[in-house]
């Protein structure tokens, strides 16, 4: 198969790309850096890069960001980082990817534990992520031509957990194994409007 990675630079997507690449053809796109670049808050940077590429079998995006603080320090302007980036920034991969996947194709989106199992700090973050749950929902029912829109919900990873642990007080980090199992349910599984829970 021909995988378009958005973030494949990142701590997840690093890890996800070193899998998928043993048996499929690997596309990755970065904000800044590989072999597309691409804002996914832009629609029109979205566009130009699916013009680039042109036809793939499967788009994975583990991008988009969101803004962490406390309820009474976000700004209406903070919230729509989240909801630009995170948000509609992977709404809009599914509205846009879809014309440029092959029939019976997938999409795997990305989010996290927030939505389920909110921390202090993240009322835009978890807000973000029970959007996206609610609108692979609901996008599965009619989005045409065999593709699959599924998200993985992680939650915190391992290769992450030095950096976050304090903000997650308690919860059990999560193998790179078990997070990467989840893309692989995903883009090679028949399932569709699933959330892909990893939380243990």
């Amino acid at each position: 198969m021909k995988i378009l990675i958005i973030g494949g630079n990142g701590t997840i997507g690093k890890t996800v790309v070193s899998h998928f690449k043993q048996k499929n053809e690997i596309l990755i796109a970065g904000r800044t850096n590989g072999d597309v670049t691409v804002d996914i808050a832009d629609s029109s940077s979205i566009k130009s890069m699916f013009e680039k590429i042109g036809k793939v079998d499967a788009i994975i995006c583990i991008a988009g960001e969101a803004k962490w603080d406390d309820f009474n320090k976000l700004s209406e302007d903070d919230y729509y980082i989240g909801l630009k980036s995170k948000l509609m920034g992977q709404v809009n991969l599914v509205r846009i990817g879809q014309n440029y996947l092959n029939s019976n194709g997938s999409i795997t989106l990305s989010t996290g534990i927030l939505a389920d199992d909110p921390v202090v700090k993240t009322t835009s973050a978890a807000m973000v992520n029970g959007g996206i749950h609610s609108f692979v929902q609901a996008v599965a029912l009619e989005i045409e031509n065999g593709i699959r829109v599924n998200v993985v919900s992680s939650g915190m990873v391992e290769d992450a957990y030095e950096k976050y642990k304090d903000y997650f007080p308690g919860h059990n980090p999560i193998p790179m194994k078990k997070v990467i199992n989840g893309y692989v349910r995903s883009v090679n599984g028949k399932g569709n409007g699933e959330i892909i829970r990893i939380y243990d």
